[in-house]
């Protein structure tokens, strides 16, 4: 019998309560216009992250006994037939629960789960390719909150851009987590989050919007992952590097507290913020690597 914790650290449950914000950002964007909805999507984007992540584990599983044999699979404490059972549940259900909510949302859903699978199986090995494959994921996921009114995505698609820039530059930099990376991969990042950041500001500040709780968030984000990232380019060895990895997972949140402020409120954004709360009490016992 295989232990139940192997299976819920292959889900990297901190990780999941990102994706949660995400979801809540999009909410707020479609003008937080149908609670049932955002039940059926909040299910969806913690199946999908879930689901993803377990198959990443499933895929890597070879290399995993060599580079972190700590791992749930290699291990021995999970199985990996049961892990790709879970993986593939976990994307169907993802899309199922999306349809309950609309059927715009079932097709963003469906096509996360595609852009998981091409990243797990084929895109994370294909040099820029993986991370803006990841960084799609994480945009799509925005989207898939905006779903909630399919109206509104039409003219909303471009903020999906800021989670589609800010976890390419996170995903290129975790390639030397575990070897040490390069300079040039993280100045790349550096630049990359740096825009995001001067995005966001223009988000936030936009002259119908003026959401200074949107400001002060930017400004949070600023100071936390840009020195954990020239941390990473000053030393990029993987303890610094996984340092600044962990920082950019758990910090995306802020990113979305930015979003929700700005079309929401600020009472609204601290619900954003409470999914940072609980992935940082969570990645306190489970890996988010």
């Amino acid at each position: 019998m295989h232990g139940f914790r192997g299976y819920l650290e292959l889900v990297r449950p901190a990780n999941v309560a990102t994706a949660l914000a995400d979801v809540l950002a999009g909410y707020a964007v479609a003008g937080l216009s149908d609670n049932r909805a955002l039940g059926w999507l909040l299910l969806s984007t913690a199946c999908l992250y879930g689901g993803g992540v377990v198959l990443n584990d499933v895929f890597d599983r070879e290399i995993d006994r060599t580079e972190r044999p700590e791992r749930p699979i290699p291990s021995g404490r999970a199985s990996v037939g049961i892990a790709a059972a879970l993986g593939l549940g976990l994307l169907v259900d993802g899309i199922l629960a999306a349809w309950f909510a609309t059927p715009a949302a079932a097709a963003i859903a469906a096509s996360i789960a595609a852009a998981v699978l091409l990243y797990d199986a084929w895109g994370k090995r294909q040099g820029l390719v993986g991370p803006v494959n990841m960084g799609m994921c994480r945009g799509l996921n925005l989207l898939l909150g905006v779903a909630a009114a399919p109206e509104v995505l039409e003219g909303a698609w471009p903020l999906a851009l800021l989670p589609l820039v800010y976890i390419t530059a996170v995903t290129a930099v975790s390639r030397g987590e575990v070897h040490g990376g390069r300079r040039g991969i993280a100045a790349f990042a550096l630049i990359s989050l740096s825009l995001v950041i001067v995005a966001l500001l223009g988000v936030a500040l936009s002259p119908d919007r003026a959401a200074w709780a949107g400001v002060a968030f930017t400004a949070v984000l600023a100071w936390r992952v840009l020195p954990a990232f020239w941390g990473a380019y000053r030393t990029p060895e993987p303890g610094p590097i996984r340092h600044a990895i962990r920082i950019g997972v758990l910090s995306l949140v802020l990113l979305d507290a930015v979003i929700g402020a700005t079309f929401g409120g600020a009472l609204y954004s601290l619900t954003i913020l409470a999914t940072g709360l609980v992935a940082a009490a969570l990645a306190r016992l489970f890996a988010v690597t």
